[in-house]
């Protein structure tokens, strides 16, 4: 949170709004004793900081709560009305948007689907997409999950291309779409909003330094460190996908964006084709690594056997890129997520753990995600509920 404004009576009544503001967030509706009660406030100096955070239209009343017979007690809560934010999730075929008040609450949810040829102009389909969710309000801040990532030094998205992404690749990103949305703008790399979904609501409780790998069609991680998400100087950290692997083709033998380093070993088409070569036949990864996992738990015979190497081969693949990001950032966690780690489940997990402790000295715990539903999203969401309710309080806190 910013600082507060100098001077003693409006620090403590800073500091007071906040913890009132906080206290709220997380157990209200309360009573005017209780948010005493849980602030350490006298009942005086919660009756104040009450009409103030009213006055400022950040705090209502709730209706009353009986206490004792003949007694009863107004309660308070949050404004839900105060702001609203919005999380956007997009990719090359489809604009999801979730939007939310001050508190949380999901307000409205859209999805389109983006054509393939001639798509409209990149603030049309934003506007498109948001309008569709019908915010009950105007936006305060939109988080936007995308493949790659801006760079700062730039302002310009790299590390993926105008195919993926079709009109993303203008100069001051960042500044033409707050203008275009009339509102700021966020735009944050979808594997980097899925760790901080995981962080939040997921499988990393108690450990402040994990990585997390997204296994899909391609690959990606993030590095949470010191309980921080770590983007890097260009904003590029964990950009695995394109990382060297013995074994793989690099940059230098097909060019910036070709199928090279560790994407090219254990990305989706990769994982299909290699178990297709184990006798597995799908007509995509995750139906393949389904089934090769089905064989090698229930089937028999040499079926069994080679559907068992050939999973064991991936997870060796998979183990060799985390051990080298393993070896440099030292986590105590990994999380392993995306449409290969789903159809491979605890399965390949163990042998991903396995693997991996072979070649490490540490032993990092490896876990599978423990999300729901769109993990882009919610990240996104927390992000931005995040950096306005540290606005809209310390907005507070400079009235008083």
């Amino acid at each position: 949170m910013k600082t507060a404004p100098n001077g003693t009576p409006s620090l403590m009544r800073a500091i007071n709004n906040g913890k009132a503001l906080r206290v709220l967030l997380e157990q209200g509706p309360l009573t005017r004793p209780e948010i005493g009660e849980l602030t350490g406030l006298s009942k005086p100096t919660a009756f104040q900081l009450l009409a103030r955070l009213q006055e400022a239209g950040l705090v209502i009343s709730d209706g009353v709560r009986a206490g004792q017979p003949g007694r009863t007690a107004e309660t308070y809560r949050i404004n839900p009305d105060s702001a609203y934010v919005a999380a956007l999730d997009v990719t090359q075929d489809r604009i999801g948007v979730r939007v939310a008040d001050i508190t949380g609450a999901i307000r409205g949810e859209h999805t389109i689907a983006v054509p393939y040829r001639a798509p409209a102009p990149l603030i049309e389909r934003l506007r498109t997409a948001i309008a569709g969710a019908d915010p009950p309000g105007p936006l305060r801040r939109i988080v936007i999950g995308v493949q790659g990532a801006v760079d700062p030094t730039t302002g310009v998205l790299c590390y993926a291309t105008d195919e993926e992404l079709p009109g993303w690749h203008i100069p001051d990103l960042l500044p033409t779409l707050s203008s275009g949305l009339g509102v700021t703008v966020d735009v944050e790399n979808d594997v980097n909003l899925v760790a901080l979904a995981e962080q939040a609501h997921g499988a990393t409780a108690g450990c402040p330094d994990f990585v997390l790998l997204w296994a899909d069609e391609g690959l990606g991680s993030a590095l949470v460190i010191g309980g921080r998400l770590h983007r890097g100087f260009f904003g590029g950290a964990g950009e695995v996908g394109y990382m060297p692997i013995p074994g793989a083709a690099t940059a230098r033998d097909g060019g910036r964006f070709a199928h090279h380093g560790y994407q090219a070993l254990v990305g989706g088409p990769a994982v299909r084709d290699l178990l297709r070569t184990y006798g597995v036949e799908a007509p995509d990864f995750r139906q393949a690594m389904t089934s090769a996992v089905d064989l090698a738990r229930h089937g028999a015979g040499r079926t069994a056997e080679e559907a068992g190497a050939g999973l064991r081969l991936v997870a060796s693949r998979l183990a060799v890129g985390l051990a080298a990001i393993a070896s440099v950032v030292d986590p105590g966690l990994i999380v392993l997520t995306g449409g290969l780690m789903a159809a491979g489940g605890e399965h390949l997990r163990d042998l991903v753990e396995r693997e991996l402790h072979a070649l490490l000295h540490s032993h990092p715990q490896v876990r599978l995600s423990a999300l729901e539903g769109n993990p882009v999203l919610a990240g996104a969401m927390d992000l931005a509920l995040t950096t306005v309710r540290e606005e809209v309080f310390y907005n507070a806190v400079s009235r008083s």
